[in-house]
């Protein structure tokens, strides 16, 4: 590319009198540059503010964490307990592959009753 047929640009000042600067654009700033935002004095909040990011009702927070907690629990007991029971239902046990069968849909329940603990946690 040929710089020499490229316009000059002009050069950017914050409320500029020439119209060609102060256009209307989608943008919020339309005429902040990339580096002029630390220069301009329309900026007056450069993040989301305080306590962005941190939690908000802690006690929410650690109910959620607690029955996150008894739910992982339960679901890593089912799946030991289906490893059990297909290996007993394999071996020719059903009665004892039923046992297992009846404590997966106990412990179904169970996981069902958390999720349906408390309707404005979902």
């Amino acid at each position: 590319m040929n710089d020499e047929r490229l316009p000059p640009r002009p050069e950017y000042v914050p409320g500029s009198a020439q119209p060609r600067l102060n256009r209307p654009v989608r943008e919020r700033y339309p005429q902040i540059r990339a580096t002029s935002g630390y220069g301009d004095p329309r900026i007056r909040h450069t993040g989301p503010g305080p306590g962005a990011g941190t939690e908000q009702e802690p006690e929410r927070s650690s109910k959620l964490n607690a029955r996150l907690a008894l739910a992982l629990t339960v679901v890593i007991g089912q799946l030991w307990a289906l490893t059990v029971t297909v290996n007993e239902w394999m071996k020719g046990n059903t009665h004892t592959a039923w046992w297992g069968a009846g404590f997966l849909f106990l412990s179904f329940l169970v996981v069902l009753g958390l999720w349906l603990l408390d309707p404005k946690d979902r």
